[in-house]
């Protein structure tokens, strides 16, 4: 009987399966994001999570536990010394699955999974989340005028042409006075000359 046995087995046995999610939980640690069947991935995904939780709190008991799962000296350094620090702020979901549609050869469901802290696409930098209230309504009309105000008078400033053409003009004697300062170099090597 199967009661209460969620797990997916994958059509292996416990050792083959063992093995095979240490191995693409290396391969994650290793490369950041791995393309593999979507059922090998929500697999992975609970398997891998623990582990990246554990590696937040760097002691000798927690690598020993991360390290019997894995079996990869460098992918548990890696994950205790890069990966650790990158997710040290996220209290949880450390990994996405992205569905990729179907593989030819059997039509099998296909996914990639990938660390979020390292793609940068998908990363959203902090914004501040503002509440908008009808009491801060006469603020709200303030900045807004001082604001137009602001790029009114920015506008004015880009529209005026003889600025533009005081910057070449500044430009032009620059370029003549290392002409002038050859002479007159010249003229104080033949003095010394004589």
């Amino acid at each position: 009987m199967r009661h209460r046995k969620k797990f997916n087995h994958l059509g292996r046995k416990k050792g083959h399966r063992s093995s095979m999610l240490a191995n693409m939980a290396c391969s994650l640690i290793e490369h950041k994001r791995i393309n593999t069947t979507l059922a090998k991935a929500k697999a992975l995904k609970k398997f891998v999570e623990p582990l990246i939780t554990k590696s937040k709190s760097d002691t000798t008991h927690n690598r020993r536990i991360v390290f019997s799962r894995m079996k990869q000296k460098n992918a548990v350094a890696e994950l205790f010394r890069d990966v650790a620090v990158k997710v040290a702020d996220r209290p949880g979901g450390y990994t996405r699955i992205i569905r990729l549609g179907n593989r030819l050869g059997d039509n099998a469901e296909m996914a990639m999974i990938e660390l979020v802290d390292y793609n940068d696409t998908y990363v959203n930098k902090k914004k501040k989340t503002t509440r908008r209230s009808r009491r801060g309504n006469k603020k709200a009309e303030e900045t807004n005028n001082d604001v137009i105000e602001a790029v009114t008078d920015e506008t004015v400033v880009t529209d005026e042409t003889p600025a533009a053409e005081e910057a070449p003009a500044e430009e032009a004697p620059a370029e003549e006075a290392p002409a002038e300062e050859a002479p007159a170099e010249e003229e104080s090597e033949d003095k010394k000359e004589d």
